[in-house]
Formats: C-alpha cells, structure tokens, sequence
C-alpha cells in the first residue's frame, strides 16, 4: 500500500485521504507534519529539489519538495526519478546474491573462474580475489576507474579488458578500500551468468518481481518520467543547472547508475526488511540470504564519511547504540542518494536530491525521522575535537596516490596542516582540486574543512591508518590511498 500528495494550485503539497497512521504501540506518523519539515529544510539547505519515502507500519508515504530543474521550474512530485550514483551497488550486490542463491555462484570462488578475462597489474591478487571481496570493499580494487567502455552492449567488457591495468589501492584482503571497480566487475558476472546485459538484468531479476517500474539504469528508459536535474554551485545558495544531466559512462551501472523514484528505492528496500519477499508475497531471495547480506564481513577504519561501523555484502552497516540498520549513500555529480532501512523497526526511509546542501539535509531530517519512528539516535556531526587537541602532523606528511586520485598532505611554517585532493587521468573532469586546512579530532584522524557541502555535513574525515601489511594509507571517502616513497 502506499500513499502519495499531490501539488496544489496554490504550490503547496496537499495530502490525500487521512495521513494519520497509528499502530498497537500508538506510534503516530503525519505526512503532513512531514512535509512541511522537508519544506523547510530543503529552503534551508538550498537543495533545488526532493523526494522522500517512508516505510513505516507496513505503509510506503511518498512525499516531494521543490524543483527537479531550477531552470524550467518543474516541480518534483512523487512519481520523479533522481540518479542515485552509489546506492546502485546494494541493487547489484542484490542480484549477484539471487544468482548466488540459485547456486549459479560462489561467493568465496575466485573472480576469475567465472569470469577469465578479470585481470589486475598483481597476478597473485587475480587469482585470489573472490566474489565476497569485491562485495564487501575488501578485494583492494579501486573506485574512481571512470572509464567510458561505450554505449554499447559490450560496455562492461570493455571496462573490465581496461580495469586490467589499474593498479589496486592495497593489496586483498589486507583492509578495506571503498571499491567501485569491483562492482563494475560484479555486473559482468551477471552479464555472464544471466546472457542479459547488465541493464536487462535489472528489470528481469530486481524490477519485475518487485513490480519496481520507477526503476531504470539508462537515459533512455528514464526520459518516459519526470526526470530530475542536476545542479552544481558554490556552498550557502541555491545551485545552477549542470552542463549535463550524467557524465558517467553507461559501462559504470553497476557502480554508480541506477535511475529510480524514492518510493520504489524504499520498496526495494522492503523486500530485505521482509526476508526477500515481494509485495505480493513472491519469494525473490531466500530469507539466508538475505541474513548474510546483512552480517557484518568487515570493520571499518573510517567510521564517519557515511556513519559506517562496518560493511556487509553489498550493504553499509550501521550501529546506533545498540540498534542495527543497513543502507548506502550514493552521488552522481549534482544528485544525491541516501537510504537508511531500521530492521527491528521495520522502517525504511529514502531521500533522493538534485544538488545544495544535500548532506545537510539528509543528516538534519534523517535525524528527525529515524529518532522518531525507530528510536535511533544518530551520531552527532563529525567535526574537530572540543576542546582541541594537539596531534603533529608531520608523520603524515607526503603524498598519497591511487587510480585517479592524488592526496597531498603538508605541514605549514605555524605547524597547520593542510591537504589538496585532486583529480587525476580518467577522473580529472570530475571536481576541480579540493584544498582543504586539517584539524585534529585524535591521533590518527582529522578534520578537513573545505570540501563543500554535498562531500560532508561541515567537516570531511580524514584517517591515516596501516594495513595489516604495513602500506601506510590515507582514507578519504572510505578510499585507501596509499602513500608514496621516492
């Protein structure tokens, strides 16, 4: 079941029907309350436009704010379809688990033996990273290989023949490196293993048994909706249209690209709240399954960048004083995707933006919600130590670099530090260079101002930490850059 509002002739959102919902335990939800705080945070924040959906009491609520393009002026309602960059990987982590409940797959089997023509500069990597690692960011594959293998349906092979030169960020196993390459990978399997392409896969293996029809991967499909647009600007106004709706390649789907309305992102999220059955009762994924997505396979080093406490199989695994969640976030250049699923609370909520202080209003009204409907209390947002604390910066000084990425760390003449992130080769069209002054919050881990709004809430984290090999790495982003030595 599900309710929706509707846009007024007066510009406001007007419900529908009663938007009262009380349960046995007497928890209430307004939509109409709602709406009027994501109104008002989204102005705050400056985010052109967005579109929220609830799961709450077996009941999926679909609300809407603002614009989708600040240059038309069209309205978001809750039908629109937002890019959601990096949630994307939780869809393919999804269906490479239906294939590995179908026994057409082993999770601990090594990449290559499905799929031969995966290759890494480290013979010895290829031939030992598994399927789990690549899932759970421990196969030391990069993220930021934004490599265009075409508009073909060959796009992913061609991603993958070129991915063979990309060095890893660590070596497998030996830590936990956000890894968006590996997930283009994980979509070829499937392109492999299915005969489909990794776009048909979507519809067939998640799409139609969810009865998800706001849920697309290419331009195309997405144009028969009302399509979000992208926005880019300087922090503290509201943001201008970008140049372009996407530039990510079509061969980076599987990591970065699915298209999708906020109602069926919540939905898509039932089915793991619900033990992998659909809506209408169809088992998709077997309730194990399910389960092992959700078991944590790794901690994580950097603990704030996405509030992350560890990672499961495809999932980001939260835990808030006890109360488990799982749910990833996701940016695609302008437009920005955060999910957030309570299982004892059976609650799923998903907010899908088009630019602005997105992290801002993620993190306010997420906190909101989340403490309401599931007694979740959210961290409070990262930021420097208080009172402050001293930590020299000097044992990390240097430069840091993997594919696409370079972090330069130094230590000014009055003992400040400072960092520049830049872009590189394939990614050098993606930000134009970060520089940023770092503040200690503990030994190892600082505070980068300077990043803008969409990167972090007010501070980005920065960790520097040591791989159980001993590589001396700098995390940015859940990324281990490691550093260089003449």
């Amino acid at each position: 079941m599900s309710n929706t509002v509707s846009w007024g002739t007066e510009g406001d959102w007007k419900a529908q029907g009663d938007w009262g919902s009380t349960d046995s335990t007497g928890r209430d939800f307004s939509v109409a309350r709602w709406q009027r705080r994501l109104d008002e945070l989204r102005a705050t924040h400056h985010v052109p436009g967005a579109a929220l959906a609830i799961l709450v009491d077996g009941k999926v609520y679909e609300l809407a704010s603002g614009v989708l393009h600040r240059g038309t002026g069209v309205a978001v309602t809750p039908d629109s379809v937002f890019l959601c960059g990096s949630v994307a990987k939780v869809y393919t982590a999804t269906m490479i688990m239906r294939l590995v409940d179908q026994g057409k797959l082993d999770l601990d089997a090594p990449v290559v033996d499905v799929l031969p023509e995966f290759a890494t500069p480290d013979e010895e990597a290829t031939e030992t990273i598994t399927v789990r690692q690549l899932l759970s960011h421990t196969g030391g594959v990069t993220n930021d290989f934004n490599y265009d293998g075409g508009r073909g349906d060959n796009c992913l092979a061609e991603y993958v023949r070129a991915a063979r030169e990309v060095a890893l960020d660590c070596k497998p196993g030996s830590g936990t490196s956000y890894g968006g390459l590996g997930f283009v990978v994980l979509g070829r399997v499937i392109e492999v293993l299915t005969g489909k392409t990794f776009d048909e896969a979507v519809q067939d293996l998640l799409a139609t048994p969810l009865g998800l029809d706001h849920l697309m991967t290419l331009p195309e499909q997405a144009l028969r909706f009302r399509v979000a647009m992208s926005h880019l600007g300087e922090p503290g106004r509201y943001p201008d249209p970008a140049p372009q709706w996407d530039i990510m390649p079509r061969s980076v789907a599987p990591a970065a690209r699915v298209i999708s309305s906020a109602g069926d992102m919540v939905r898509f999220a039932r089915m793991h709240l619900e033990g992998g059955r659909a809506a209408d009762g169809t088992v998709v994924m077997s309730p194990e399954i399910v389960a092992a997505m959700q078991q944590r396979e790794v901690d994580v080093p950097d603990k704030w960048t996405v509030s992350a406490d560890g990672w499961g199989l495809g999932w980001t695994l939260y835990d808030w004083d006890g109360i488990k969640g799982f749910g990833h976030d996701g940016a695609a250049i302008g437009q920005y995707a955060y999910l957030r699923a309570v299982p004892e609370a059976g609650v799923a909520v998903a907010l899908l933006t088009n630019g602005g202080g997105a992290r801002q209003l993620y993190a306010a009204l997420f906190r909101e919600l989340l403490a309401e409907l599931a007694g979740v209390q959210m961290p409070e947002p990262f930021a420097p130590a208080d009172p402050p604390v001293q930590v020299d910066i000097a044992p990390f000084v240097g430069t840091y670099r993997r594919a696409g990425v370079v972090v330069t760390v130094s230590k000014r003449d009055d003992g400040s530090a400072h960092m520049l992130y830049e872009f590189v080769d394939e990614m050098k069209d993606m930000s134009p260079p970060l520089s940023m002054e770092l503040t200690p919050v503990a030994e190892t881990v600082f505070a980068a101002s300077g990043a803008g709004p969409s990167f972090s809430e007010d501070y980005m984290p920065v960790v520097f930490a040591t791989l159980a090999d001993g590589t001396e790495v700098c995390y940015v982003g859940m990324r281990a850059t490691p550093k260089q030595y003449v």
